[in-house]
């Protein structure tokens, strides 16, 4: 049999913690090895426990989930850590800074069990999840921000199909939806994004909606 995947929750509400803690511990895949309610714990605990995912909150006490993201995952950080950072709308203007820290997706704190569910299986798999519309409205929102100024150079090393697909990403395509707008399959897509994240040296999908608004791909 296949180990559980170890999961950590770190969320400074309890109810909310537990809340997870219950949905995660229910599967017989998944395993709660561990909860906190602020950022430092968490870089603490991962650090010992070695999770196969952080469900990560942004606003806390003691250190703020977007610096124990970067601290866990950043770039430099040598043995990262996968991990999930779950928001709510109005807290938006973190998620970026999330994304850019490292997380591997995000997710809203409304959402359903399941998607929860299939985040942390997702995530830990080296995936990225990123729920389209969810990233159409918070990444689009602060495209002025990370779109680069007026005459900065926008060269990209991709064929054309390629840039088409990287555009049909950063605007929270999912790859059934790509399929769909370019009429082939679905594999067709995964192959298209396996080299656009080969090319471009990106971990992934995350990475590649961040680098074509950076680029000024997308309006």
């Amino acid at each position: 049999m296949t180990a559980p995947l170890r999961v950590l929750v770190c969320d400074d509400q309890a109810l909310i913690r537990t809340g997870f803690a219950t949905i995660i511990g229910a599967q017989p895949d998944l395993e709660v090895v561990g909860e906190c309610g602020d950022g430092r714990t968490a870089v603490e605990l991962a650090g010992r426990l070695r999770p196969d995912v952080v469900v990560m909150d942004v606003r806390m006490p003691v250190l703020d989930g977007i610096e124990a993201t970067r601290l866990l995952a950043g770039t430099g950080v040598p043995d990262p850590v996968k991990v999930l950072v779950v928001t709510t709308f109005n807290l938006d203007e973190y998620v970026y800074e999330a994304l850019r820290a490292g997380a591997g997706g995000f997710l809203l704190k409304d959402a359903p069990a399941e998607r929860l569910l299939h985040g942390i299986r997702t995530v830990a798999a080296g995936a990225a999840l990123l729920d389209p519309e969810v990233t159409r409205q918070l990444v689009g929102r602060y495209a002025t921000r990370i779109r680069p100024p007026a005459g900065a150079p926008t060269d990209v090393p991709l064929a054309p199909r390629e840039l088409e697909v990287l555009r049909l990403i950063a605007n929270g395509l999912s790859n059934g939806e790509i399929a769909a707008a370019l009429v082939i399959s679905q594999e067709t897509v995964k192959t298209y994004v396996s080299r656009i994240l080969t090319k471009l040296d990106l971990r992934d999908r995350v990475q590649a909606v961040v680098y074509a608004y950076r680029r000024g791909l997308v309006t």
